[in-house]
């Protein structure tokens, strides 16, 4: 079951500012939520504990369930290449996550909204499915009745897209320029411990 209470205490939890709210409490309460979380924040993780850990950071910053995780693993592995570059750009061409690293939306959670309430289009027809795969130079837009949504208007003024995507602000649309390499791709997480914790 995906979690669904406050994003800013997962946020605490896992050390990742999800977030724009998450990262300015963070600056004052970088510690664990909870009566004991100074404490907590010290303590020690067995291997696989860590290994848990950037699993679920990994996951949590996609918004992706325990199930999604897990057929994205598997997907990666009978592919020809790194397995862990691999499970990064599955998840990095979801069509919600491309359409929050274009800045069309703030977070991840904004991104889904969008492409669930209909207000995504690819190549000119709606898609409302959040895990749709991304193609290469599959162009990207905004419905015309949406492009005066105030969140969305000031995601776009307050971004800058990866080099990968280009985007073309004026028309209200983007596209997978290039599939996204390794070393393009800003998370918070030890991929190499979520590939050890899936290979067990």
């Amino acid at each position: 079951m995906n979690y669904t209470g406050p994003k800013v205490k997962l946020s605490r939890k896992l050390g990742i500012a999800m977030t724009p709210k998450a990262v300015k409490i963070m600056d004052h309460k970088p510690t664990l939520p909870g009566q004991h979380g100074k404490r907590k924040k010290f303590q020690k993780f067995s291997d696989y504990g860590k290994q848990l850990l950037e699993k679920q950071r990994l996951r949590l910053q996609y918004h992706i369930s325990e199930k999604q995780m897990g057929n994205y693993y598997k997907k990666a592995t009978r592919l020809e290449g790194n397995t862990a570059d691999l499970l990064l750009q599955l998840l990095e061409t979801r069509l919600d996550s491309v359409v929050k690293k274009a800045g069309f939306a703030r977070t991840i959670y904004a991104a889904r909204q969008y492409v669930q309430h209909g207000h995504i289009l690819v190549n000119g027809k709606k898609c409302d499915i959040p895990s749709y795969n991304v193609k290469l130079n599959d162009v990207i837009s905004i419905k015309e009745k949406s492009r005066k949504i105030e969140f969305i208007l000031e995601a776009m003024r307050n971004s800058t897209a990866p080099s990968y995507i280009e985007v073309d602000k004026a028309n209200f649309s983007f596209k997978l320029a290039q599939i996204p390499k390794r070393e393009d791709i800003l998370i918070q997480c030890e991929i190499s411990l979520v590939v050890e914790y899936y290979s067990r």
